[in-house]
């Protein structure tokens, strides 16, 4: 057993809650923008004031309308400026925010809503507040019960945030006051609720401290990307979940501005007039920017540039990797100057994609392949991984700009405490871990362990504290003769090939281990134009001789990086592909692995028969 620990470098009065740190920023310089919203012509910024004030009005509409402190309040949008501003709201007024996703199904939203106990529900627009009606009517508890639906577009006539801001205009100072000051640090500000792919959502009690102590703390352990000058981020990832959410009160906390682009059909975009400083980024983003880069070179007959451009780019960012693990002394003088002539020709297009003025990207969410970190850090876009659970209110652990090793995802955040049981079992305690599952008992005794929050993920703690994950305990595979096999590697080697979307790792009780892959269309339609080869479908391509020997390559690297009882015999290309709509990807567009292999299950046995 194994743990690595980081001290607590900022402490709050236990009295205090999420919504003094945008109090702090109003005293600090109300004329500071904390936020800025899209609209047609550009961007316009919102002051700390003006955000203020805004968020007062609402939260006496709120109480006005009868909300009592500790009452659940959910929202459903997508990512938006006024989703910051009810969540704020709610908080202002004593409420708990209730995330659900903009894409949940009626029978998601029908249970989170029974089981929070929420009886006001703000809404994006007229066909998610339609939805709700379904809902309710069809439920024979919910529709028994009062539910106001709110809003957030404005159109004059349903209720709206200007109407509920208005019907409150009557409720004083001082109840207004005595409503937010109800909570303290150990009060639940919002049931987070997890996917539910093994079974129905859990809600997670993350609390005001949970929020507060991870975001002062994060602050002082990051301050490159967050106290910069001119420090500015665009959330893109749905603030339903629990790490946009944290993400967004750190940046609350820093006084870094936040925008917010909706889709990631309108990101490149909105990159491109918002110029954000860093970025939150998910693997499959830099994987999409990635693969975008290299079709751009080839349709300029620039392929063997960018493929030199790239390759110079990891050698350099591993060179400086190895010095910092104290195995090498750096780039040498040819590899400098190498990736000094690139740094002038090639890699500025690459880091315009993102806007231009990045500094700095932080990867969550899931695993981020060592060999896409490498390339991006090499182009001047460094990457800083980091890991945590809804349970853990997103981040415990994260890599620094001062101290990173590409491949781990860093040493834990103040505060907290990493261990590593004897059976490789990841184990959290600190700031950010919850409260405890919502009414689920059994599920609270289950998931603690001497004070530890047993994450199910398995990894190793290196002497310097580093944690890397090597899978998910609940995935391990136990082939028939016995043999243990961590999927996640392998699958992470697979995926790296530009055709690979994704990739799902099989065997459990069976002879030997075979996979399932997911083709890339985009990349696809690439691949097919750089070879020559007229277009195919993702179906035809499935049992295409040319793609199904390049992915063989692919296998057989990943083979390569194990013994021959773990490797990979077999593999079958999907004749699909999966989104949020197909029910396979969560909204952080992370695969849910159990759906793939019940949808799958006859592919699966075609394997083995």
């Amino acid at each position: 057993m194994r743990e690595a620990s980081t001290a607590l470098l900022v402490e709050l009065d236990p009295d205090s809650n999420v919504t003094d740190l945008l109090l702090e920023q109003a005293d600090l310089d109300p004329n500071h923008a904390i936020y800025s919203r899209r609209h047609a012509q550009g961007w316009s910024n919102v002051s700390a004031g003006t955000f203020l004030t805004q968020v007062t009005g609402l939260a006496k509409g709120l109480i006005a309308g009868g909300l009592a402190p500790g009452d659940p309040v959910a929202v459903m949008s997508a990512s938006r400026f006024e989703w910051t501003l009810v969540d704020f709201a709610i908080w202002h007024a004593g409420g708990i925010v209730v995330p659900i996703y903009e894409t949940s199904s009626a029978s998601q939203i029908e249970w989170i809503l029974q089981d929070s106990g929420a009886r006001r529900i703000f809404v994006e627009d007229r066909a998610k507040a339609a939805l709700v009606v379904d809902v309710v009517d069809s439920s024979e508890l919910l529709a028994q019960l009062p539910v106001t639906i709110v809003r957030m577009d404005f159109d004059g006539v349903a209720p709206d945030l200007a109407s509920l801001t208005a019907a409150g205009t009557g409720v004083t100072a001082g109840e207004l006051e005595r409503h937010r000051t109800t909570a303290g640090l150990a009060d639940v500000a919002s049931l987070v609720y997890t996917s539910g792919t093994t079974g129905k959502p859990k809600g997670c009690e993350i609390t005001h401290g949970n929020f507060a102590l991870v975001a002062k703390n994060i602050v002082q352990f990051l301050p490159e990307p967050l106290l910069q000058d001119g420090a500015r981020t665009l959330m893109f990832l749905p603030l339903a979940h629990v790490l946009a959410r944290a993400v967004q009160v750190v940046c609350l906390s820093a006084g870094a501005t936040l925008g917010h682009s909706a889709t990631t059909a309108q990101l490149i975009e909105d990159l491109g007039t918002f110029r954000p400083t860093f970025l939150l980024v998910v693997p499959r983003i830099f994987e999409k920017v990635y693969s975008g880069a290299a079709q751009k070179a080839t349709n300029a007959g620039r392929s063997r540039m960018f493929t030199s451009a790239a390759g110079t780019a990891r050698a350099w960012s591993v060179a400086q990797d190895m010095r910092y693990r104290g195995r090498g002394k750096g780039p040498g003088i040819l590899l400098t100057l190498r990736h000094g002539l690139f740094n002038r020709i090639f890699y500025p297009r690459l880091r315009n994609a993102l806007g231009g003025h990045i500094s700095y990207t932080v990867s969550g969410a899931s695993p981020l392949a060592p060999g896409d970190a490498h390339f991006f850090r090499g182009a001047g876009i460094p990457v800083l991984e980091g890991y945590g659970l809804t349970e853990t209110t997103a981040p415990c652990t994260a890599n620094t700009p001062t101290h990173t090793k590409v491949g781990t995802v860093g040493r834990p955040i103040p505060g907290t405490t990493i261990r590593v049981a004897d059976d490789g079992e990841v184990l959290v305690r600190g700031i950010g871990v919850f409260r405890g599952y919502h009414a689920d008992e059994a599920a609270n005794a289950a998931a603690f362990v001497d004070g530890f929050f047993r994450t199910g993920d398995l990894g190793s703690l290196d002497a310097d504290g580093f944690l890397t994950i090597t899978g998910r305990k609940k995935d391990l595979l136990v082939t028939a003769s016995g043999k243990n096999v961590a999927p996640g590697p392998l699958e992470e080697i697979i995926r790296a090939h530009p055709l690979v979307a994704h990739t799902v790792v099989v065997g459990d009780g069976k002879p030997f281990v075979s996979a399932l892959i997911i083709l890339d269309a985009d990349n696809l339609s690439h691949w097919c134009m750089d070879k020559g080869f007229s277009q195919l479908t993702v179906s035809a391509a499935a049992s295409d001789h040319r793609v199904l020997t390049e992915l063989q390559e692919a296998v057989d690297e990943a083979n390569r990086s194990v013994s021959r009882a773990e490797s990979v015999r077999a593999f079958r290309v999907l004749d699909a592909e999966v989104s949020l709509q197909s029910g396979h990807l969560t909204p952080s567009l992370k695969l849910k692995r159990s759906t793939v292999v019940k949808d799958f299950s006859t592919v699966i046995h075609s394997i083995y028969n």
